[in-house]
């Protein structure tokens, strides 16, 4: 229906449209083909690094229009959001640096390339935004214990308002690209500013509590503000972390194995995969019939690889091996265990 194409449209321009890829058929003109001149790394980064500037420059912007008005106001609620919004200019960053070194060859030293690089930038970013909390934490408390007058509220108002329409530009273009390129920092950064724009808006919320006489209205949005990040430095810590340890969604495993029902002859025994920056390495081990020649053999995980990049956009490489007959057994017996036989 055209309504429902309305609406997935408009879920997908704010980064929340559907990513499943259990009912893709064979229809892969959404996601990156890999089969062009251009390298896809150089292309991906490249999105990456246009989303970095463009969310730079907004929130520079955003922030500087904000620290007038906190000059003027004196509002504790602002100035706890526009900390934050400076802390979410400065993200940008590490976040350049990293793109910028992943687009690097890899080398001797670092046969997988920098792609970890992403990683790191992570922490940075959610120790920026740990960083940011606090400060804003320890305003809205001071402001609590020693109350100071709030003064140009129609300003203040105006002030949230922009901030909201700052960060929500920025959360759409960071987690729209983030998605595209597979970067879990960029999207973990894209709902932090998300989660910022919402935080604005209570500012504005604290300003209509002051003009009603109610003058502690400012501090608490600044606590109720500080709470926000806290909750975001949790979610974006924990996404970083799981691909630093070489954690990966549950999806994708599933992902490996819908690829290999493609290639009746292959029977997966272990499959393995990880994420280096934005680009997944998998490791899969099968095994096929005992009397294949070795040249059959072959052909068959050349056929897997070849369904595994068809299925997985975002797989840069692809081991595929036969597994010993060890392996091949264990991964029997753990089979029949596992339904009762």
């Amino acid at each position: 229906m055209p309504v429902s194409r309305l609406g997935a449209r408009i879920l997908d321009w704010f980064g929340s449209g559907s990513r499943d890829h259990a009912a893709h058929g064979h229809d892969h003109g959404s996601g990156p083909h890999r089969h062009g001149v251009i390298d896809a790394t150089i292309a991906t980064t490249d999105r990456g690094i246009w989303a970095i500037k463009w969310s730079f420059v907004i929130l520079a912007i955003t922030a500087a229009l904000q620290m007038v008005v906190v000059a003027l106001s004196g509002s504790v609620a602002l100035l706890a959001d526009t900390i934050h919004n400076i802390g979410d200019a400065t993200t940008a960053i590490p976040l350049w640096i990293a793109f910028m070194l992943a687009r690097r060859k890899p080398s001797p030293t670092f046969t997988y390339g920098l792609g970890r690089v992403e990683d790191l930038a992570g922490i940075i970013i959610v120790g920026i935004i740990l960083f940011s909390a606090i400060v804003a934490g320890y305003q809205a408390i001071d402001r609590l214990i020693n109350p100071r007058v709030v003064t140009h509220l129609g300003w203040l108002a105006a002030a949230g308002i922009v901030g909201f329409l700052g960060n929500e530009a920025v959360a759409v273009f960071r987690i729209r690209v983030g998605r595209e390129i597979n970067s879990a920092a960029l999207i973990a950064d894209g709902y932090h500013a998300r989660t910022d724009g919402l935080t604005s808006l209570a500012v504005v919320l604290g300003a209509f509590g002051v003009w009603l006489g109610f003058a502690l209205a400012d501090p608490i949005v600044g606590l109720l503000i500080t709470l926000a990040i806290f909750g975001i430095v949790w979610q974006s810590a924990r996404s970083v972390l799981t691909r630093m340890l070489d954690g990966v969604e549950p999806d994708v495993i599933g992902d490996i194995h819908h690829a290999a029902a493609h290639v009746p002859a292959a029977r997966i025994v272990e499959a393995k995969a990880r994420w280096v920056g934005h680009r997944l390495h998998a490791d899969i081990a099968i095994a096929v019939e005992d009397s294949l020649p070795v040249c059959e053999a072959k052909k068959i995980t050349a056929a897997l690889e070849h369904q595994l990049f068809e299925h997985m956009p975002a797989l840069a490489a692809a081991n595929v091996r036969l597994a010993n007959a060890d392996a091949d057994r264990r991964h029997e017996h753990a089979h029949r265990e596992h339904h009762g036989h």
